[in-house]
């Protein structure tokens, strides 16, 4: 009979102030990402937040190509790396791997957190079925999606997370095209009509706020899922020393609102200004945007504004309940 021991959850997790934040990294210096790359960033943020007792399991994408070149690695976490279309599915079976070596008395009181990570192509693309199967089935684990809005690992050819209007090298910009002509995916709205405990959207140009949602995701058991917006200056033709800038512009102009879903209540995590700054500013930093005519900026500023008033809607009703 197993003398294994149920694992506590930590349910009221403490938040990080910029002091208390663990100064040991999971993620290391060394690795080959761009200048001003956004996802390295996140995902050395993101390790500090989730600790030792974590399992990553890796989709095909930049991070894999930039952290892994071998003999070497920038991971000090356990690390996996598996295909575009299986990340979560592999997650899913570390998960439950783990589950069963708990029954069986190894590591009883350790509580190790599987966390599956893919950028938008293998996320709201290619991973998409996988990721959706092991939220559905409910596995005690953390997705994050690290979206830098094309397939920037391979020649960022555009991805369905691709702004409209943007250039890629699939959907290039000229005379008989605007660039990428479908809208943007909205993929943690798929995850929240999963009905899984936690969605968030983050961002490393605000840490806390990312490294907060990392730390309440790891706490909670059961599926969760955080779209963190990674600015990728190489595909998005912009300066590198405006990664930091280009994040915090996404959320003042709407483009992408910082909030959380927690068992369906609907919360923004960071103060939007009011009025929000016109689209403009964000966009013209931006060279795959630069062929834009002033009619296609405002069919995207009236966009931008109609999602923006959808989440806000959804949050003043969560408002009204939690009163």
């Amino acid at each position: 009979m197993s003398t294994a021991k149920p694992i506590s959850i930590v349910e009221n997790f403490e938040i990080y102030a910029p002091k208390l934040v663990d100064k040991e990294e999971f993620f290391c210096s060394g690795h080959r990402a761009c200048q001003g790359c956004g996802e390295a960033l996140a995902i050395r943020l993101m390790c500090k937040a989730l600790g030792k007792d974590t399992v990553i399991a890796n989709a095909t994408g930049c991070m894999e190509v930039i952290a892994t070149p071998y003999p070497a690695t920038a991971w000090t976490l356990p690390w996996i790396h598996v295909a575009f279309p299986c990340a979560a599915a592999v997650g899913a079976g570390v998960e439950a791997g783990l589950k069963v070596l708990r029954r069986k008395g190894v590591n009883p009181d350790r509580y190790i957190k599987t966390v599956t990570i893919g950028g938008d192509g293998g996320t709201v693309d290619i991973g998409l079925q996988a990721l959706s199967g092991a939220m559905e089935r409910g596995h005690d684990m953390l997705y994050v999606c690290f979206d830098n809005e094309a397939y920037m690992n391979t020649g960022i050819q555009r991805s369905s997370a691709t702004p409209f209007g943007a250039s890629t090298t699939t959907a290039p910009a000229g005379k008989a095209s605007i660039g990428n002509k479908t809208w943007k995916k909205n993929v943690p709205e798929i995850m929240v009509a999963h009905n899984i405990p936690y969605v968030a959207t983050a961002s490393p140009s605000y840490p806390i706020d990312f490294m907060n949602k990392v730390k309440k995701a790891r706490s909670i058991q059961g599926p969760t899922y955080i779209h963190c917006l990674s600015v990728c200056p190489t595909g998005w033709r912009a300066k590198s020393e405006e990664c930091i800038k280009l994040g915090r512009l996404a959320l003042e102009t709407g483009v992408f609102p910082l909030y959380e879903v927690e068992n369906g209540v609907y919360r923004l995590t960071v103060e939007m200004p009011d009025p929000l700054r016109p689209v403009t500013d964000y966009i013209k930093t931006q060279g795959r945007f630069r062929h834009l005519t002033p009619d296609e900026i405002r069919d995207i500023q009236g966009r931008v504004d109609l999602e923006y008033r959808k989440l806000m809607n959804k949050v003043e009703h969560s408002l009204s309940w939690t009163e």
